[in-house]
């Protein structure tokens, strides 16, 4: 089968255009520009659904073309570390995905020159993270909050600020500062990198690269306004730049908190250089030609509002489980109401609650409630599941997509009955299991199995990669034992901020 999504992003132009602008950068300042390197260095996949064609992977195709100029430092906050914060998208926390990060560079034959701990006070886990990494070779620098910070520009900009913070030796012209997400420190690793070269007498410039928002689109465009969205527990909120509207009379995209950091951070440039700051405005200081890649606005428009959508769900999802508070829902629930968008606008919801009634007509549910599981398939047709007491429903949905996919015949059986009754036996005599039906990370274990003697089993797993990307929907907060399934075959999914049983514990 063929996908059917439209393109909206040209990840060549962007390439050319993003790497040029880099080196003019670099070629301002002389010997050395740290580059801080905002959002998903890898695997962005929330740049991939707002803008329909762009590699979730192109910044490291980019820094591979850098790759003779490049240094690459990572840096991870060491609250973070402490508290285990979790990235959403990969269920894993930010330490983990901080070794993750540096296999993954690895792998694309990049290496990263080091990693610096930042806001480091000692916390047992980062000591532990710390020791980790040197005993695999990887040098390691702990950096202690900055002193005077944000408001003594005179400490901040003195040997008992920046200057305490150990200076990170680098080869290359262009150094990358990366992290594992937000607050990880990168721009007061850049600062005291820019404090240590400046007061050795080494010309040493700033600047940063950060995706969203895009800051040659209208401010109420949906792929910033999509930015807000995904950023809504930060309270990010997109604003028309001040400083370059005054400095250049032109509109652009910037958000608060650059706009806010603005003033302080001009005034540690100038006390660091000596002399005015090249920046007029935060727009200014960034180097972004994603804008420019964009070749088709429409698109990206639809696949933007479709994502403000998911946020919402997700985040319906996060305070209905004690996640999150009640403001960024409702800063989302604003931003949907100013584009005119509702939940059902998500084409594959009312499928999804459509199938849960039809469950529950044919008494096929337990435990009193009834859920669905819809799932939008490359050529636009969707196909849906029900629980029931044998399997989840996103269990049904994905064997019934499969299906689907292979030609094969919906009431064809590709699980021996005798094979799903011995499982629901294990889970419910032997091991005393609370509820006995497949999950999806069960069910696609039993298909393997199956697939070894029966051939329409077999077809029917090799679709499997086709789900890819595909939109799904269900009427329940995800199951443990799907969330994990649903991650790996990249299904994106949303669900209705509603539990799935009546105990508390599942």
């Amino acid at each position: 089968m063929i996908k059917m999504d439209k393109t909206g992003f040209d990840n060549e132009k962007y390439l050319s255009l993003q790497s040029e602008a880099i080196f003019e950068r670099q070629r301002m300042f002389g010997s050395k520009l740290y580059l801080e390197f905002g959002g998903k260095l890898m695997f962005d996949m929330h740049a991939a659904r707002v803008l329909p064609g762009y590699d979730p992977n192109v910044k490291i195709r980019l820094l591979q073309k850098l790759k003779d100029h490049v240094d690459i430092v990572l840096c991870i906050y060491a609250g973070d570390i402490e508290r285990k914060k979790m990235r959403a998208d990969f269920g894993i926390s930010y330490d983990a995905d901080a070794l993750k990060l540096i296999d993954d560079i690895r792998s694309q034959g990049l290496t990263v020159r080091a990693v610096v701990i930042t806001r480091f006070e000692g916390q047992p886990a980062a000591v532990q993270f710390r020791h980790r990494l040197e005993r695999r070779g990887i040098k390691v620098y702990c950096h202690r909050p900055t002193r005077g910070y944000p408001t003594n520009v005179d400490t901040i900009v003195s040997e008992e600020g920046y200057g305490a913070s150990e200076y990170v030796e680098t080869e290359r012209p262009i150094v990358v500062v990366t992290g594992p997400g937000p607050g990880s420190g990168k721009l007061a690793t850049c600062l005291s990198l820019l404090y240590h070269d400046r007061r050795a007498g080494r010309m040493a410039g700033y600047a940063k690269f950060e995706t969203f928002p895009i800051w040659n689109l209208p401010l109420k465009h949906p792929v910033n306004l999509a930015y807000e969205a995904a950023t809504a527990d930060l309270g990010d909120v997109n604003m028309i730049d001040p400083f370059h509207a005054d400095a250049y009379g032109k509109t652009t995209t910037n958000y608060n908190r650059d706009i806010a950091a603005f003033p302080l951070l001009r005034a540690i440039w100038e006390k660091i250089t000596g002399s005015s700051c090249p920046y007029k405005s935060p727009t200014d200081m960034g180097v972004n030609c994603c804008g420019f890649g964009i070749v088709d606005d429409d698109v990206v428009r639809e696949a933007s509002k479709q994502e403000i959508i998911r946020r919402y769900f997700r985040t319906a999802a996060e305070y209905a489980m004690g996640g999150t508070e009640r403001g960024p829902l409702d800063r989302i629930d604003l931003l949907m109401s100013d584009l005119g968008l509702k939940p059902e606008d998500r084409p594959v919801v009312v499928p999804a609650r459509e199938a849960a009634e039809a469950g529950k007509k044919a008494g096929k549910g337990f435990d009193g409630i009834y859920t669905g599981a819809a799932i939008r398939l490359g050529d636009g047709s969707i196909v849906t599941g029900t629980n029931s007491a044998t399997m989840h429903a996103a269990s049904s949905a994905v064997l019934n997509a499969i299906k689907r996919l292979a030609g094969i015949p919906s009431k064809l059986h590709l699980l021996p009955p005798e094979v799903i009754r011995q499982i629901v036996y294990l889970k419910a005599d032997i091991l005393h299991e609370r509820e006995h039906s497949l999950n999806l990370d069960e069910l696609l274990v039993a298909l393997s199995m199956s697939a070894s003697a029966n051939p329409a089993a077999e077809a029917a797993m090799a679709q499997l990669p086709m789900l890819r990307d595909c939109e799904m929907h269900l009427t329940h907060i995800v199951a443990p034992g799907d969330e994990a399934g649903l991650r790996r075959l990249g299904l994106r999914t949303t669900s209705d901020p509603r539990f799935r049983t009546s105990t508390l514990l599942s």
